[in-house]
């Protein structure tokens, strides 16, 4: 190998490291799958940043709706839960499945799941599986 493939390797396999310690600086959450063991520690499935204030202070003009909904409720759930990637939709908390999305986000995705839910933003009230997003930030 040649010096500038070595460093590139060496840089490479710093990025996990240098992302674990953004995150325990309180800058990013690096949602995991639900492989566990070894294998597990560095299976990362998205990485979001810490909280929306962060997004709308680095990307105002260029913030996305769905990643700051899901930034949300991420953010106010893992204060208390474990949170992982759900294979099926966006979150899974312990036995619960959560797929967030718009006011006209459907039950599609998660039809036949048990204990599945939609998180709605711009809704005010639930109903059946369907649950407000503002709700979460009442989990404090």
């Amino acid at each position: 190998m040649t010096s500038i493939a070595t460093a590139l390797m060496a840089s490479r396999n710093n990025i996990a490291d240098y992302c674990l310690s953004i995150e325990e600086a309180g800058m990013i959450f690096q949602l995991r799958n639900a492989t566990e063991g070894m294998r597990g520690l560095g299976k990362v499935d998205k990485i979001y940043l810490d909280n929306t204030n962060l997004i709308y202070n680095l990307a105002n003009e260029n913030s996305n709706p769905g990643n700051i909904r899901e930034t949300f409720f991420l953010n106010q759930l893992r204060v208390k839960y474990d949170v992982i990637a759900s294979p099926i939709a966006d979150f899974k908390v312990g036995n619960y499945t959560f797929e967030v999305g718009g006011k006209n986000k459907g039950l599609k995705q998660i039809q036949g799941v048990e204990n599945a839910f939609v998180v709605k933003d711009d809704i005010e009230f639930g109903y059946l599986n369907t649950i407000p997003l503002w709700q979460f930030g009442l989990t404090y």
